[in-house]
């Protein structure tokens, strides 16, 4: 088995996965809490929190440490203090359990999100959307990864996130806001839509615009004393835009591509919502959707495994002094 580890942000996560069939045997992920009081995570508490939910991890695996054949991590891209609590650990089972160590890139683990336990299927197009990223990429080959475009600003989860904590739905605000805006009026307001005028062969994202504009509603709506009433119209406004941004632009790179397969993955395609639409979207265009199972959307050390298994069946393992962390994209 490959036992892998995630500690990119917030969760600590350790998972086994089989090297013959692919099975997952193992996945545990304890999420931190204590970040709620602030409104979103704090990289030196998330770090504390990780050195003692790792360990108690690791304990119950103990059992099955003759089995393992290589340790895989995530490395790269996440908070470096959190990222180093992960391949600290990583490093010190290699060593002492004298096995090869495989780094492994977070967004990659998210697109191999969707193979967990299963076949893989490529080429796909694959469109990240979570609390750090908003990137479309084509998947080839596990080894060739084309990135297509990305967001010049924020991502569309932390836009989700920005928005609960202007509303005080608490964090992580993506699913409060989702669950308001099912009861709400999506047309009421009539949020922006960025970048509807750019070159017809660039594909970016942006999510500052339409951020400041709920903003703007928001204030305005305090000061006529009807947020209260407001609230779920907003929401449900505000998801309607930032949906239609991701549709507007994902249309542009599917209508071209000879690709049949299209994928959504990352924390936020867990939303329904965006699922709906998108699986609309590919039906009009004959291309075959794939989502991850719900409980691998957001960071989980199963996508890692799964991914490291990839690099474990060629072979692809990284010498433990080279092994470093970054907040880097790619």
């Amino acid at each position: 088995m490959i036992l892998s580890i995630e500690s990119s942000c917030d969760d600590s996560s350790i998972a086994l996965t089989s090297t013959t069939d692919g099975e997952l045997i193992f996945e545990k992920k304890i999420s931190q809490i204590t970040h709620s009081r602030y409104g979103g995570v704090v990289p030196e508490v998330a770090a504390r929190e990780h050195a003692k939910a790792l360990p108690l991890i690791l304990e119950e695996l103990k059992p099955h440490f003759s089995q393992i054949k290589a340790i895989a991590v995530t490395h790269t891209p996440g908070l470096s203090l959190t990222l180093l609590e992960g391949v600290m650990m990583a490093k010190a089972l290699c060593i002492s359990l004298r096995l090869p160590l495989i780094g492994v890139n977070h967004l990659y683990g998210h697109m191999y999100s969707l193979f967990i336990g299963e076949e893989t299927v490529l080429p796909q197009i694959a469109l990240l959307v979570s609390g750090g990223h908003t990137a479309i990429f084509e998947i080839r080959s596990f080894d060739n990864i084309v990135f297509l475009g990305g967001s010049l600003d924020d991502s569309v989860g932390e836009s989700y996130d920005k928005v609960a904590k202007m509303l005080d739905l608490g964090y992580p605000g993506g699913p409060a806001v989702e669950e308001l805006a099912k009861e709400g009026d999506e047309n009421r307001f009539r949020f922006p839509v960025a970048l509807q005028e750019t070159n017809a062969h660039k594909i970016a994202f942006s999510y500052s615009g339409l951020k400041n504009a709920v903003r703007l509603q928001i204030n305005a709506s305090s000061e006529n004393d009807t947020l209260k009433e407001d609230r779920k119209d907003i929401c449900a406004s505000f998801q309607k835009a930032a949906s239609t941004h991701l549709e507007q632009k994902v249309f542009k790179v599917l209508a071209k591509s000879p690709v049949p397969h299209f994928a959504i993955v990352g924390g936020v395609s867990n939303n329904d919502y965006i699922r709906n639409r998108f699986a609309k979207m590919c039906a009009k265009l004959d291309k075959q959707i794939f989502v991850p199972q719900k409980q691998f959307c957001s960071d989980n050390a199963a996508m890692i495994g799964r991914y490291a298994l990839e690099l474990y069946r060629n072979e692809r393992f990284t010498p433990y002094l080279e092994l470093g962390v970054s907040s880097r994209f790619l």
